[in-house]
């Protein structure tokens, strides 16, 4: 699933591409993309109106319309948005596409891909958010997008007896990091994932915090983490490179990059696949 880094990447460039277009015509195939309300609904609320902007909150795509309404859009497992020419052969699977103005590009489609069909693609009013998509509204701080100051991490940790992986997965404690970005994080960190949250020192706070920004705003800088299943590609249908310097996600069996003692092991921790090096994180 494309987490914060991946999303920034695709929020970016939509904020380049997208902003102030204006959406001539939609098309929508698969309806179970547009579950949340119906395919006439996202049809009706979307055409003819302009983009005023790209934000990210967590894992999903936020774009403000001149109509007062919000354009969102979540990746989850296998979404991808890319930005095309009219004409242009659509990968199978494309179940929305925006016709857009020509603005200050010469691409003139929006497509949302989903093999799996598990993403989506809403318009909802910001005053109905806690009833039109509730998860948005309940996301916890967004360590890239908000103030995330190392305070609010220790009253964070401190509130809570989970064991680390599970409370950095918590998209309600802190919104945007997935599997892959907590055991790399966690790693940086020299933290077990199975430590206690409110066990850690005041030492170990400030490298968690530390971690949390440095892995994040590193992989932003890299376009993110395009894994062996391609499933991951930006606006422009590139890859990211930041899955190069994974030093314990999907690495279970090597010899740990980081201390050169430790073998990457790989169990399981809060129901999620969880990597790490028992020399570097005890």
């Amino acid at each position: 699933m494309p987490e914060l880094p991946e999303v920034e990447t695709v929020r970016r460039g939509l904020e380049q591409h997208l902003v102030g277009r204006r959406i001539s015509r939609v098309e929508v195939g698969r309806e179970r993309v547009v579950r949340r309300t119906s395919r006439e609904a996202l049809i009706h609320d979307l055409t003819n109106t302009e983009v005023e902007g790209a934000e990210r909150r967590g894992k999903y795509l936020l774009m403000p319309l001149d109509s007062g309404d919000r354009l969102m859009i979540h990746l989850r497992m296998s979404g991808q948005v890319l930005l095309a020419d009219v004409g242009a052969d659509r990968p199978p699977h494309t179940h929305v596409v925006l016709s857009l103005d020509e603005g200050t590009s010469s691409a003139g489609e929006l497509w949302f891909v989903d093999p799996r069909t598990f993403g989506e693609v809403v318009v909802f009013a910001p005053d109905r958010i806690e009833v039109e998509v509730p998860e948005l509204a309940r996301l916890g701080p967004d360590p890239i997008a908000d103030e995330f100051d190392r305070a609010l991490l220790r009253s964070i940790v401190r509130s809570s007896r989970r064991a680390l992986k599970p409370l950095l997965l918590d998209q309600h404690a802190i919104a945007g990091i997935g599997n892959i970005y907590a055991d790399e994080i966690l790693h940086a960190a020299r933290l077990h994932p199975e430590r206690p949250a409110n066990e850690l020192s005041t030492r170990s706070e400030a490298q968690l915090h530390t971690s949390i920004l440095d892995v994040l705003t590193d992989a932003i800088r890299m376009g993110g983490s395009t894994l062996g299943d391609a499933q991951y590609i930006d606006l422009m249908g590139a890859g990211g490179n930041y899955q190069d310097e994974h030093r314990v996600y999907g690495r279970e069996g090597e010899r740990c990059v980081t201390c050169g003692r430790g073998w990457i092991r790989r169990t399981t921790s809060g129901g999620r696949s969880t990597h790490f090096c028992p020399v570097c994180q005890r």
